[in-house]
Parts: C-alpha cells; structure tokens; sequence
C-alpha cells in the first residue's frame, strides 16, 4: 500500500531529524498544498477567477457531505470505506460544480458572478442540510474541512496529494503555454488557434482537485486565500506572464513556511493561559501581510526608480476595444 510505505518513510525521517511524526506530516503537506496552490494561483488570478475558486472551496464542504452520504448509501465497512470513497465523491461533485457554473453562463448569458452566486448557496445549503447525517454515520468533525489541521493529515491524504502534484506537472509540461495564454489573453489564444474551451475545462479539473484534496490540510474558508493572496502579490512585482507564475510559487512556500513556524513558536498570553495560534490562520495573515509588502516596495520603487535609472513597474493598464489583444490584461502590454 502507498500509505503504509510513505508511513515508514516519514517515520524513518523523523527519528532521523529528531522530531514528532506529526510534524514531517503537517510540513510536507505543507509544501505539496502551497506548491499546488502558488502554481493555480496564479491562473486564477490571471483569469479573474477569485470567486470562482471560493466557490469551489465551499462546494468542497457540500462535497464532504454527500460523499459521507455515499458511504451510507453504500453499507459497507464505513472507516475503510470513507477514505477512498469520500475524496473521490469531493472530486467529482467539485468537478460537475465547475463544469455546471460554465455551462449555464454560456446558455443563459447571466454574468460570471451571479451564476456562481447560484452554485455557491447550493452547495452551501446542500451541505447544511446534511450535516447532521455527517455527525450521525462518523466521528469525524467537519470544523476539520473548514479551518483544516496541518497535525492531522494521514498518510492517505498525502498519497492524494502527491498524485495531484504529479498530474499537475504532468499537464503543466504538456501544455502550460497554451494553459496560461487562455488563462490571461483568451482572445490572443485563439487567434493563435489554440483551444480556449478545452484549457478552461482541463483547468477546472486541475483546480477541483487541488480544492478538493486540500482542503482537509488547509480548510475550504482558507484555501481560497493560498489561491489568491499570493497570486496577487506576484501580480505586483512582475513583469511577465512568467515571472508572475514562478513568484506565486515562491511567495506561496514563503508564506506556507513563515505562518507555520511562527505559529509554533511564538504564544500570546491571556490571563493565566497561553494561547496557540493556528498554523492555517497564521499562514494566511502571513500572505496577506506579504501582499500589502509588495504594494508598498512596488510604490518606493517606483517612486525613486526614475532618480537612479531603473525601470518601473507598470500597472494595470486596461485595453480598449480597438486593441489587438483584445481583454484586459495585466502587466501593461499585448503580449
């Protein structure tokens, strides 16, 4: 089994480093989950798709549901049985949500975000409605899918994790040109005869995935965050399309690094009890701070770039209709 051997792995690398289980688990999660993120981040942000992928997030709690609701429908051995069977529930309900907020814009010509305003109170509501059965056929508690915990992760969900890394670099080396001009230009995408339909559907899929299988590490109300915020901040100190992408991974690992050390090291006192912060809140504040950062360095530089010769950086410059590129973009230029 995967597990087992990743299980005697990370024991092994533990007692070689002297430390708990629970912590080479939380950390290596840790670096998959914002690997993942800083590298779908940044065609998140480049796609405007910043509500779109909290929706995916909420979704993925509604997913949680029916697939413990699946368990119960199926009848069998419920523990064994949960853990392949949930996550592959989560995926594919992730998965049927994006593809349906795309196809009911396209057929009703709504916009973008009332449509998935829409998917958003169903899934919200169809989760509600079943969380009771949840705490009735488990003991699992669902405050862990909504804030995650970094000590909990098993070796399962490492496993999942992991094949969500190699399927994503495996698609980015197939095409991750055409994925991010769709991402950023689709216009120029097409004109340059690549299909925009198929990357958007194979990046929904991508996106339901990374969503899905991390939200019990990092929590649907706080993935979005990992998404966004780091995208956001590369957004501002890039020039190109990939330097933006290569900057979200770093500042993602940056962020997912600093928030988990500060949280284990450092306590606040209230009264006569310490305080423990949570390591997926701490990394979020962390990316957040960060963003702000890049705002203030980008205004300084380019305020005395001029006095010492360097170039500045361009801001969101927004196209007209008569451009040859077509949609707005970042980063002031046709590509």
């Amino acid at each position: 089994m995967p597990e087992a051997c990743i299980a005697d792995a990370l024991g092994w690398l533990a007692q070689a480093v002297g430390t708990h289980l629970f912590v080479v688990k939380g950390v290596l999660a840790l670096l998959v989950v914002c690997t993942l993120c800083g590298s779908v981040g940044a065609m998140v942000v480049g796609n405007r798709m910043a509500f779109f992928s909290d929706a995916m997030a909420h979704c993925a709690f509604a997913g949680v549901a029916l697939g413990f609701l699946s368990v119960l429908v199926v009848g069998t051995d419920n523990k064994a049985t949960a853990a392949w069977l949930v996550p592959l529930v989560m995926v594919t309900f992730g998965v049927l949500v994006g593809v349906g907020m795309i196809l009911v814009r396209e057929r009703t010509g709504l916009a973008h975000d009332t449509v998935i305003g829409v998917f958003f109170a169903l899934a919200l509501g169809f989760g509600a409605m079943l969380t009771k059965m949840v705490q009735n056929v488990s003991s699992v508690n669902l405050e862990t899918f909504m804030f995650g915990s970094l000590v909990l992760v098993d070796e399962l969900d490492l496993v999942y994790l992991c094949v969500v890394l190699a399927l994503m670099c495996g698609l980015f080396l197939w095409r991750y040109n055409q994925l991010m001009f769709a991402s950023f230009n689709p216009s120029l995408a097409r004109t340059r005869r690549m299909s925009v339909t198929l990357n958007n559907y194979l990046f929904i899929i991508l996106l339901a995935l990374v969503v899905n299988l991390s939200i019990k590490a990092v929590g649907a109300l706080l993935i979005n965050a990992l998404l966004i915020v780091p995208a956001a901040a590369a957004a501002n100190v890039s020039r190109t399309l990939r330097q933006m992408f290569w900057l979200t991974i770093t500042f993602c690992l940056g962020a997912g690094g600093l928030g988990y050390w500060l949280s284990s090291q450092f306590t606040i006192s209230v009264g006569n009890q310490k305080v423990d912060f949570s390591p997926s809140g701490t990394i979020v504040v962390v990316s957040v701070v960060g963003f702000f950062l890049s705002m203030t360095v980008v205004a300084v530089w380019n305020r005395f770039a001029p006095i010492f010769g360097g170039r500045q950086f361009q801001q969101f410059h927004r196209h007209g209709p008569d451009d040859p590129c077509g949609d707005d973009h970042a980063f002031g230029q046709c590509p």
